[in-house]
Formats: structure tokens, C-alpha cells, sequence
């Protein structure tokens, strides 16, 4: 990296070169093995079960194929668990990635995939090493929840047509589709068996839980739907041959034009792969009771799993929420259980493709059709929606354009939402009060602060004293503006900045408006208290110019009370012009 570029990113070759060394992997990953191997070689294989079925779906889903799938749960899944942040996270191929898939795939064929993947990965490991981790602390929870509501019902809605025994129909938007797919099945172009396997699979899903929560449900249930569609002969479709071996790994086709034409899906599935892993490994945080991860580290991690799966041929990863919590709630302690979840898909694909291949495709549609219901925490939605209408407001309007437009957008339309929501709710509880000053010069009492309307009968001095706490910002100052403007027959009033917690460039040039309208009205101004840096910003944009003297600016409230009396008893013998000093 050129000493330019280095300096504009705030860091130079050689702390590049640390700051790669300090993500990579290490023995300390391992600690505690001795003693957890055991569990942790039990979760593998547990979360590896549950994983096989999801894997064939969500590649089947997004229109890779079945094989797809595998091979990014064992090649993402690998790296990711070697070089990731999460002692326990397990990555793959998930619902959330197939959403963004499945556009693209229509739109420009199956290969591009490959090299969006691929250019994701080179990103999110770049995002990684410039340290942007640590910002999704930002992401506010109700956008989250929204999210997380809008993939469930995209995945849901994505298995009708599989579900139903149609062909899927034409379109890019998920619930038009979905819609499109129940009128031909209505019509009698749908296949009933289909939709009878789907019942299977939910059942088996719902009932073995209820039996033993050790037992992989996902899988069982899979296993009893193909069995039937074997025994029945009923012709449903099914998964067809898969690989017997990993192909060998291949740089995918890259022209500066296919470069260009794909930026966007680029940075969409980037911005996915780093979010969702990150969500993923916090709340695997919160269930293992273990040391935090390293959020740097997982991004760095992801994306050389997303490398990795791009030149073997998969799909985009990311850490898997379901597959991650199964593997904590089995055991799981050190990174070592991901990487047998790897290898016993590989298995698979070595020893047992032949059985995969026929399982019916209604059976995988049906394992997704129940994650997509399981991935919605009804406790969580309930509390945010009772918690405050803007919250409500921003899951439900996050949840929305997941579903009606794409992730990213809804994320940012989110993010907006949120922060113009807290802004406004900073801009009302910053206050300006109307303070009146004592006949006798003293300092207005604390414990007996006046709203502008009663202080203005007190003003018998021509002396009003305005307190502004809290903020002082873009989204608070017209309302101060026109509280200020306002004041009637008043010689000089006193702003008190003591209490005034935050000041932007909006609000300080405001308040310099705010002065000039004053002084040209013969009100003389006076700022006590400012803090240094608020000072600063009120010097920088030209407000403490506006004062009709460079005297009027007073650290305490009685010397600023003293010279408005002084002004006030001048002004009134006309030995001096309305605003001078």
C-alpha cells in the first residue's frame, strides 16, 4: 500500500501488515480443548445433521442447485470456522444470502454469482482489516427484528411454488410469486402430493422436539418424507444426481465490463455477509457464555470463506444463526466443532450422494417453510412493539421493504428511520426556558424557573434570562428560533449556556441569526457560560461576531446580571445607544 493511500485510510504498510497478523489464527482458539473435545466433536456432528438438509434447500433455493449448497456449508464453513472471530459460530449458506441470490441469478445467469462472491469476499476481508467491526453496534435493535421478519417471510414465501407442485412463475418480487404460484394450484396445475409431504415434514418437525430435543428434527423429517415419496411412487420431483467429490477449485471469468455491471450486487451481498455474521456471532455470545468475539476478525474470516466458496463454486456465506445456536446448544466450545460440521458434510458428498439425490424437492421446501417460522422471536417483536410507537414504526416499516423491495434498502431505509425518530426525539427534550431576573439583581432561582408566557409580566427591569438545555441542533433550533424572536419589551437578554450538553453548526449559526434579529431590534445579547468547545463552534460560524460588543460573553451569571442592569439604566438616561457595550 503507497504511503497515500495508507495516510488516507489512517494507517500506514507497516501497521497494515499488524493489523493482518493480528487477525489471523491462533493457538489460543484451541484453548480448553483438552477437555471439551468431546462435546465439541458431538455438536459438529449434531449441527453437521441439521446443516445437510439446509444446505441442499438454500442451494436448491437460490438456483445454484443442490450441490451448490454443499459445497459452501463445507468449503465457508471450513474457513470460516478456522479464521473467523466466533469460537463457535457456524457459517454457510443461508436464507438472508439466498434472498439477494435469487435476482441476480435471474438477471444475469448463475456464473455471475460466482464472481459476486468472490468480489464480496475481497470487501468484506477489506472491511475486516480497516476495523469495521465495531459498527454495528449502530444497528438498532427494532431494525434488526425488522430484518429479521422480512428474510423469514421472503424464505417462507420463496418454498409456495416447491410447496404447491407448480412451476415456479415468472417474476422478481417473492410475493407476487408466491401469489402466482396458489392461483395455478387452484387453477389444478398444482400437485397435491407435494403439499402432503410439506405436511410431513411439518409435522415431524413440530412433534420430535416435543419428544427429544436432542434429536434432529430437520433431518428425520426429511428422512420420512423421502421414504414416503419412495414407497408411494408418486413422481414428485427430487433433488437429482449431486457431485460425488469437490470439483477443483477455478478462477471465475472477470472482465472490467462484468466488473462494472455487478458493483452493485457486489456490495449488497457484502454488506449482508458482514451484517448477518456479525448479528450471527452476537447472539451466539449471548448463548454460550464465553468470551466475546472478535468482530474484526469474523469479517476477515467471512470474507476469505466467501473467497474460498467463489473458487470452488459455491454461493455466498455468512454465519448462520439456526446452525450456530444448534451447535452451542449441543456443546459446542471451541472452533473445532464447526470444522467437524465441515467435514461431515464432505462425507456426505463423498460417501452418500447417491441417497441425498432422492429427496424430494417439497420435503427441503417444507424444512424451510418451518425455519422461516422459527426464525421470528415472537417475545422480541411483542416488546418492541409495546415499547414505543417509533419503534414499532421501524420494525414494521424495516419488515416491509425487505419484503416489497431488498434487504439493503431496507436496512438503510431503517437506519434513516431510526436516527430521524432519535433526533427528534432529542430535539424534544432539549429545552429553552424563560427565566425572570429579581428586581434586586440576583441571580434567577433555580427551583422557580418560568415559562416565557409567565416571565413576561415580571420583566419589569427590561432583563430576561434564557436557559438552553440539552441540545442545540439542526433539529431543535427553529422552535428555539421562534421562542427567541418573539421576546417583547425586553432590552437585553441573557442566553445561559452552562447546561447546554450538545452544539452543532446548525444550531451555533442559528443562534448567530437569532442575535442579529435581536441586536437590530435594539436587544442587547449576552452569552454566559459557554462551554470552551461550544465557544469554539460559536466562534468558528461567525455567532460571537454578531454580539454587539466582544465584552458580552461572561463565565458568570452575576457579572452578565450586573452590566445588563448597567446597559439598562444607561440606556434609559440616553447616555448610550441601544446596543452598545
Amino acid at each position: 500500500m503507497s504511503t497515500g493511500v495508507g495516510e488516507r485510510f489512517g494507517f500506514n504498510g507497516g501497521d497494515l501488515a499488524q493489523r493482518v497478523v493480528a487477525l489471523l489464527p491462533r493457538p489460543a482458539d484451541y484453548a480448553g480443548l483438552r477437555s471439551s473435545w468431546r462435546g465439541d466433536l458431538l455438536a459438529g456432528v449434531t449441527v453437521g445433521v441439521v446443516a445437510l438438509p439446509l444446505a441442499l434447500a438454500f442451494g436448491i433455493t437460490s438456483g445454484l442447485g443442490a450441490d451448490a449448497g454443499l459445497i459452501t456449508a463445507i468449503v465457508a464453513g471450513l474457513v470460516a470456522a478456522v479464521f473467523g472471530g466466533s469460537n463457535v459460530q457456524v457459517s454457510g449458506p443461508t436464507g438472508a444470502m439466498t434472498v439477494v441470490l435469487v435476482p441476480i441469478v435471474a438477471r444475469d445467469g448463475p456464473g455471475a454469482v460466482i464472481l459476486v462472491g468472490l468480489l464480496a469476499g475481497i470487501v468484506i476481508v477489506a472491511a475486516g482489516v480497516a476495523g469495521f467491526g465495531r459498527y454495528l453496534t449502530y444497528v438498532p435493535w427494532p431494525v434488526i427484528e425488522g430484518f429479521t421478519i422480512g428474510i423469514a417471510l421472503i424464505i417462507f414465501l420463496q418454498q409456495v411454488p416447491a410447496a404447491l407442485g407448480v412451476a415456479k412463475p415468472e417474476g422478481e418480487n417473492t410475493a407476487l410469486v408466491a401469489g402466482r404460484a396458489v392461483v395455478r394450484a387452484v387453477e389444478g396445475q398444482g400437485r397435491w402430493w407435494t403439499v402432503g409431504l410439506v405436511a410431513i415434514v411439518a409435522a415431524v418437525m413440530l412433534v420430535v422436539p416435543r419428544i427429544h430435543r436432542g434429536l434432529p428434527a430437520s433431518l428425520l423429517a426429511v428422512l420420512a418424507a423421502t421414504v414416503v415419496a419412495a414407497a408411494t411412487d408418486t413422481g414428485v420431483a427430487t433433488i437429482g444426481q449431486l457431485p460425488s467429490s469437490l470439483p477443483s477449485p477455478a478462477l471465475p471469468h472477470v472482465t472490467t465490463g462484468l466488473v462494472s455491471s455487478l458493483s452493485g450486487a457486489v456490495f449488497a451481498v457484502a454488506a449482508l455477509g458482514a451484517l448477518e455474521s456479525l448479528l450471527s456471532a452476537k447472539v451466539a455470545d449471548g448463548m454460550a457464555g464465553t468470551s466475546s468475539h472478535d468482530p474484526n476478525r469474523e469479517l476477515f474470516g467471512q470474507g476469505l470463506a466467501n473467497i474460498a466458496s467463489s473458487l470452488f463454486g459455491g454461493m455466498p456465506a455468512t454465519g448462520a444463526i439456526a446452525r450456530t445456536a444448534v451447535n452451542v446448544k449441543a456443546g459446542a466450545r471451541t472452533r473445532v466443532s464447526a470444522i467437524v460440521h465441515a467435514v461431515l458434510l464432505l462425507a456426505v458428498v463423498l460417501f452418500g450422494s447417491g441417497l441425498v439425490s432422492r429427496i424430494p424437492l417439497a420435503a427441503l421446501a417444507g424444512v424451510l417453510m418451518v425455519t422461516a417460522t422459527r426464525m421470528v422471536e415472537r417475545h422480541n417483536v411483542v416488546a418492541i412493539l409495546r415499547a414505543t410507537r417509533s419503534d414499532g414504526l421501524i420494525l414494521v416499516l424495516t419488515a416491509f421493504v425487505t419484503v416489497a423491495f431488498d434487504l439493503i434498502l431496507a436496512v438503510e431505509v431503517g437506519m434513516a428511520a431510526a436516527a430521524v425518530l432519535a433526533l427528534r426525539q432529542v430535539a424534544r427534550t432539549s429545552t429553552f426556558t424563560a427565566e425572570s431576573v429579581s428586581s434586586d439583581g440576583g441571580a434567577p432561582d433555580a427551583d422557580a424557573l418560568l415559562d416565557p408566557a409567565q416571565a413576561a409580566s415580571l420583566r419589569h427591569d427590561h432583563i430576561v434570562a434564557y436557559r438552553l438545555d440539552g441540545a442545540l441542533f439542526f433539529g431543535a433550533v427553529q422552535r428555539f428560533f421562534h421562542e427567541l424572536t418573539e421576546v417583547g419589551d425586553v432590552k437585553v437578554v441573557i442566553l445561559r449556556l452552562p447546561d447546554l450538553q450538545m452544539i452543532d453548526a446548525t444550531g451555533a449559526q442559528a443562534l448567530g441569526q437569532i442575535i442579529e434579529d435581536l441586536e437590530r431590534r435594539h436587544v442587547t445579547v449576552l452569552l454566559k457560560g459557554a462551554k470552551p468547545h461550544h465557544l469554539r463552534i460559536l466562534q468558528e460560524v461567525g455567532a460571537i461576531d454578531r454580539l454587539a460588543h466582544a465584552r458580552h460573553v461572561f463565565d458568570d451569571l452575576d457579572s452578565a446580571i450586573a452590566h445588563a442592569r448597567e446597559h439598562v439604566a444607561r440606556d434609559s438616561l440616553g447616555t448610550v445607544g441601544a446596543g452598545a457595550g
